[in-house]
């Protein structure tokens, strides 16, 4: 696939891009947070756009555990977990009351033989691939499988990362590499699918233009190809070789710092 000579950069996003924006969807690590830690001016970024009345919907690769804890404490109006498998967020209850309203796109029985099918591919994948380890979320995951290439473990490098994939590619598991972990599941979802189910849930558009995306690494190559103000923060620059469609447009910060560059260009020029 050509690529783009360069991503632009986000001073070349203008108003007109801007002007259809309902929303903003992001993914989480190395995207709100960077070194494993939300940035503060990226929360509190968060927290002016959805104040100005953008719809705010994380979109990420970890678990309903996290998810749940988002969808209620954030200032989001819903989350998309386990790359696309689930989608949380607050609704009204039986009293009035908001509760938390929780979709997974798998019923229950076809989730616990899909993690069965996965704890297979758990030991191959760790007796195959030294220096790797379950993600220490692993134990608040629904649908995947999360493999660990350098959250709480010595970075493996390239080499390594391509290793866990051919063990859920043998076992005929889908994977998406993120920018810590290698994720898997068995079943046909992304990000940009849970997204649309959410969408449908809160009774807003879908549309592509009305919706800029922000991430970071290769599985969030379904939303950079989808959405046309489609932005990677500047540490995205390490995954382009695995993102088989670039973001159109590129921060000079990297994770959180970059994701409040983005929020304060969208406010800037809608004011």
């Amino acid at each position: 696939m050509t690529q783009p000579a360069r991503l632009r950069p986000l001073a070349e996003i203008g108003a007109s891009n801007v002007a259809p924006l309902v929303g903003v969807l992001f993914d989480i690590d190395d995207t709100v947070t960077l070194h494993g830690r939300i940035v503060p001016s990226a929360f509190a970024a968060m927290a002016r756009a959805k104040a100005a009345g953008l719809v705010m919907v994380p979109v990420t690769g970890r678990p309903a555990g996290w998810v749940d804890h988002i969808a209620r404490m954030w200032p989001v109006d819903g989350v998309v977990g386990e790359n696309g498998g689930l989608w949380f967020h607050m609704g009204p209850g039986p009293d009035g009351v908001d509760i938390l309203r929780r979709g997974f796109l798998q019923p229950e029985l076809e989730r616990e033989q899909n993690r069965a099918r996965l704890a297979a591919v758990r030991a191959d994948v760790l007796r195959e691939v030294p220096g790797c380890g379950i993600a220490s979320d692993q134990p608040y995951r629904e649908l995947d499988l999360a493999v660990d290439f350098c959250e709480d473990v010595p970075p493996l490098g390239d080499a390594g990362i391509d290793a866990i994939v051919g063990v859920f590619d043998r076992h005929g598991a889908t994977s998406k590499v993120s920018s810590i972990h290698v994720n898997g599941w068995f079943g046909a979802f992304d990000k940009l699918s849970g997204f649309a189910r959410l969408a449908q849930e809160l009774g807003v558009t879908s549309a592509p233009e009305a919706w800029a995306y922000i991430g970071d690494s290769a599985n969030d190559a379904p939303m950079f190809a989808h959405f046309p103000v489609s932005v990677g923060v500047a540490n995205v620059d390490a995954f382009l070789p695995r993102i088989p469609v670039w973001p159109r447009f590129r921060t000079a910060g990297e994770g959180g710092h970059g994701f409040a560059e983005l929020i304060d260009r969208i406010l800037v020029l809608r004011a």
